[in-house]
């Protein structure tokens, strides 16, 4: 009979955390990071994987920074299942779990923060004013706390990435970043945590996501280089599944800068609502 593979350990103390990565260094072990706000799913799996296929220790964190949510977002009701995730990690290779507090992460006169222009502004900068200063400031301390030589992170939170990669670069971090293909279900739903608070209706409805993302590459396919009329197509595959848009954008890769003409490399990315689901998605088209 096969052994039931063990769940990972868990660590809540930074000295315990940087002894455990102290030692592997020790050993000549390469050490990659998976920042994580738990409820895990494929996608953060496949992050994981990614890691431990090329690092000799993988450090996850959970952490639900309360510093990139807005005052009217869902922090308190963010999905937390520390045992379920803990289940999702078993045999998954050396993983060890860093699962801090608020207390550990920030102080109580905690009065430091890191300010992010540049692919911060624009989209989600604009719609979700602070979050990219909360996303920078944890994803730095974690860079901090871990010391990593590899830090991995999914291609849904496509700005996200461009944050930490500017980030990264700008303050000279030793640190490869690793963008890994945004993770879908079977009929092309981007995997997220919120996903969970779609109904039955609302799960097939936030279909039209993927979907327009999908109709603006066979738009181009077939000639349409004209970048509004583009965006006007898939408003209207969102707006005809009932979904409230933040933004459709048609963008430069690495500047986010908006494009005119469809012929040079583009990244679609949407932000809509499914009733009080926000969903983010992206795909490059060009």
């Amino acid at each position: 009979m096969n052994p039931t593979p063990s769940t990972p350990q868990v660590i809540t103390h930074v000295a315990e955390l940087q002894r455990r990565v102290h030692a592997a260094r020790q050993v000549g072990r390469v050490v990659g990071l998976v920042p994580t706000m738990g409820a895990l799913h494929e996608g953060h799996l496949s992050l994981i994987d990614a890691s431990t296929a090329e690092c000799g220790l993988t450090v996850v964190t959970i952490f639900v920074n309360p510093t990139q949510f807005g005052p009217n977002e869902d922090f308190a009701a963010y999905p937390r299942d520390l045992q379920h995730d803990l289940s999702l990690l078993a045999g998954r290779g050396e993983v060890l779990v860093f699962a801090p507090d608020t207390a550990t992460v920030y102080g109580a006169r905690h009065a430091t923060s890191i300010e992010v222009v540049g692919p911060a502004l624009p989209l989600e900068g604009e719609f979700r004013p602070g979050h990219f200063r909360g996303v920078a400031t944890v994803v730095l301390k974690l860079f901090l706390l871990v010391r990593p030589d590899r830090a991995y992170f999914g291609r849904k939170d496509y700005q996200q990435t461009l944050v930490v990669r500017r980030m990264t670069d700008d303050l000279h971090l030793p640190i490869h970043i690793e963008v890994c293909p945004t993770v879908r279900e079977p009929d092309g739903l981007a995997m997220s945590s919120r996903n969970v608070y779609l109904s039955p209706e609302e799960r097939q409805r936030a279909l039209a996501i993927s979907q327009s993302l999908l109709m603006a590459k066979h738009l181009i396919a077939g000639g349409t280089l004209d970048a509004a009329t583009v965006t006007a197509r898939m408003r209207e595959r969102l707006t005809a599944a009932d979904l409230k848009i933040d933004y459709v954008a048609l963008a430069d890769p690495d500047t986010l800068e908006g494009v005119a003409t469809l012929d040079r490399p583009t990244v679609a990315l949407i932000a809509a609502r499914v009733g009080q689901t926000r969903l983010i998605d992206n795909e490059r088209i060009v």
